[in-house]
């Protein structure tokens, strides 16, 4: 079998004085239509990364609203990892080849996989493109419905690339989007759904930290609490564009010369990628030793996260491709402000002028970071509005009432066009 990934159990409740409890009521009528409804996540790692961030919190309150949910992640290899690193950056538009040899082992491993599936489910949920292939090769046997979870900005996907992964995508029954534009022309899915993900506020990363207690973190990070500070959180990887976010820093220290740079990333067991990356992002850093470049197992979890983020005084996220970028709106919720790449699902989060600020190239991001240093009124006001937006469209509540209504939906299809109507 799949390894069963374990979860801590959340309640509803808990949620109610963030998003009130007319919201919390019309989660559990939903949750009461669909109740003992089976469902499988099923994605490639149970931690580093986005996904994996969602599933943690997700999971455990689809069971508290009725759901039988349960996440599984599948089985690889550095040499499958790699293969399927491959296959996400052909997707984001990187000019790269899937070559005999690295289709062989992508569907050796996918075989493997789908033999070890086991159990029955009402829906599936496939995360992304390392597990995509699970129920071709099963021949759709174990569950009644299965959706297709694309997290990756595909807008510009290598055409090659996306054919033969498309020829595994042909018996899902459904597929979610973070956005319209993402979905490529010659989509085979016959349903379409748009949701964006989410973060948990009651999340150890993102409840309330005394700043105080944030403070003592960054000391034993060896940042000192007390000088200005930008931050970037997110994985070593060319799309996250960390070279051109210490070229940005650079240009900023020549006008605030006390400015530090924190950048802050995951290893992930489903990118072998990241180290290649990490390395090079600590050569171009240099002897500068106002940037920290710390990850995970430095042992820069949660706490510390949640301590970066909230007393930094401005957060980077200069990413050239992103699907969503979770680390915008933990910022956001935090009430600071932030300066991204206008890619992707950040423009979701970063509303020009009102939350921070859309740039593309290190001068510019370098501009808007300096005007923010000196400005640090207008610093509070994009963070209090930041947060207000996150709170209204970017909390894990709304997440799970898409997903309830997605599967709801999904098995109780239209009389007049059973097949083939469009979710939105």
């Amino acid at each position: 079998m799949l390894q069963l990934v374990k979860i801590e159990p959340s309640s509803l409740a808990d949620y109610a004085s963030l998003v009130g409890e007319e919201e919390i009521e019309s989660i559990r009528s939903l949750g009461r239509s669909l109740k003992g409804l089976r469902v499988l996540h099923l994605s490639a790692t149970a931690y580093g990364g986005g996904v994996a961030e969602i599933l943690a919190r997700l999971v455990p309150l689809m069971r508290d609203a009725g759901i039988m949910a349960e996440w599984r992640i599948i089985y690889g290899s550095d040499e499958f990892f790699n293969v399927t690193k491959t296959l996400h950056n052909a997707l984001q538009g990187a000019d790269v080849a899937l070559d005999e040899g690295r289709r062989a082992v992508y569907e050796r491993f996918s075989a493997l996989n789908a033999e070890a599936f086991d159990g029955e489910y009402d829906v599936v949920v496939v995360h992304d493109p390392q597990p995509a292939a699970v129920p071709a090769l099963r021949e759709r046997k174990g569950a009644r419905r299965w959706i297709w979870r694309c997290h990756i900005d595909t807008s510009h996907a290598n055409l090659g690339v996306w054919s033969y992964l498309k020829s595994f995508l042909l018996p899902y029954d459904a597929a979610i989007f973070t956005l319209p534009q993402y979905v490529p022309a010659d989509s085979p899915f016959p349903r379409l759904s748009f949701i964006p993900p989410s973060i948990d506020p009651l999340a150890a990363k993102n409840s309330p930290l005394d700043r105080a207690e944030a403070s003592r973190v960054l000391a034993r990070l060896h940042v000192d609490p007390n000088r200005p500070l930008l931050l970037q959180v997110a994985r070593f990887d060319p799309w996250k564009d960390p070279l051109g976010v210490i070229d940005s820093y650079r240009m900023v220290k020549i006008e605030v010369p006390t400015v530090q740079l924190v950048l802050a990333g995951s290893m992930a067991t489903d990118d072998p990628e990241g180290w290649d990356y990490y390395e090079r992002t600590l050569r171009h850093a240099g002897a500068d030793y106002d940037i920290r470049v710390l990850h995970n197992l430095h042992g820069v979890g949660d706490l510390e996260i949640n301590a970066l983020q909230t007393l930094a005084d401005v957060v980077i996220q200069k990413s050239t491709r992103e699907g969503f970028g979770l680390s915008v709106s933990e910022a956001l919720w935090k009430g600071t402000p932030v300066v991204a790449g206008d890619v992707g699902g950040i423009p979701l989060q970063v509303i020009e002028g009102e939350t921070g600020y859309l740039v593309t190239g290190p001068l510019a991001c370098a501009e808007r970071v300096y005007s923010l240093l000196r400005q640090p009124e207008l610093r509070s006001a994009l963070g209090t509005r930041g947060r207000e937006h996150v709170r209204q469209r970017f909390l894990i509540t709304r997440h799970l009432k898409d997903y309830l209504e997605l599967f709801g939906s999904l098995l109780t299809p239209s009389p007049t066009d059973p097949g083939k109507e469009r979710l939105q």
